[in-house]
């Protein structure tokens, strides 16, 4: 939507809000100042735009959204825009951190496993044809058997166009969402990447024990289909580049998912000692 209303108030040189972006805090005189900087500096992304220009034309960018945040911190400051560019450049030396400022992701309806209440919520954009989404999967196992009580894991559809059968799959996940096993089906996709099919799917979910007549109905209609995108078009609008991304309490997390990096950073967002 912010992308959407970017464009209409004139482009990158122009605009005043830029997506993935919050100045709402920001006088504005500092407001000005922020975009001035992100008007003139470069992204570093490889792209060589300017940082406002990859925002809105590359919203999933991690270096633009990373340098946007940084830029508008420093003008809350009160700085002025030639102290912020220097400031800006040794800041884009540094590496980036294993976890991003957080970011809002709705969870409404989403595949949820684990307690409701918990503490820390790990989110989860993934794509059923994706080896490394596959790995990840037997990682998160470990990682919630450290945390049955604090941690719960929630699942987004990311299909990348790379893989044929990925959107079909995930179509079928949600589709056995609505009857009460999108684990199941989580499950049997994964352990099954490599093989996956229209047959084979149909033969999951009779294995799983669905309705028939309903998965085939839901799924032949493309139901789903309207949900998928809407989640992938999520996914890129705060920060999804790739599959699979985790975000830790809205924290996009640079790097994999394995429990040996994971179970410390969730130790922390519990202000506990990580468990050996």
């Amino acid at each position: 939507m912010c992308a959407s209303l970017c464009l209409a108030q004139g482009g990158w040189e122009t605009a005043t809000q830029l997506p993935g972006v919050d100045m709402s805090a920001l006088s504005k005189t500092d407001r000005d100042v922020a975009l001035k900087v992100l008007r003139s500096e470069k992204c570093q992304c490889g792209c060589d735009m300017k940082i406002a220009r990859c925002r809105m034309e590359d919203p999933a960018c991690g270096v633009s959204r990373r340098f946007a945040n940084f830029v508008v911190r420093e003008a809350s400051l009160g700085k002025t825009a030639d102290v912020i560019k220097a400031d800006l450049e040794k800041f884009a030396k540094e590496p980036p951190p294993l976890l991003d400022d957080p970011v809002a992701i709705s969870i409404a309806g989403d595949p949820m496993k684990g307690p409701s209440d918990a503490k820390v919520t790990v989110v989860e954009f993934s794509d059923f044809q994706c080896p490394y989404c596959a790995l990840a999967a037997a990682q998160v196992v470990q990682v919630m058997q450290k945390f049955p009580k604090d941690v719960r894991v929630v699942f987004k559809q990311f299909p990348l166009d790379t893989h044929s059968q990925a959107a079909s799959a995930a179509e079928a996940a949600l589709a056995a969402q609505a009857q009460g096993k999108f684990w199941e089906m989580h499950d049997r996709l994964y352990e099954n990447f490599r093989r996956i099919s229209p047959e084979r799917i149909l033969a999951w979910a009779q294995e799983i024990g669905l309705d028939m007549n309903r998965f085939r109905a839901d799924w032949d209609s493309h139901r789903f289909r309207a949900r998928v995108e809407a989640e992938e078009q999520e996914g890129e609008t705060v920060g999804v580049d790739g599959t699979p991304t985790f975000f830790i309490d809205g924290k996009k997390l640079n790097g994999m998912f394995d429990a040996e990096t994971v179970v410390p950073l969730i130790s922390q967002e519990l202000k506990i000692p990580a468990k050996p």
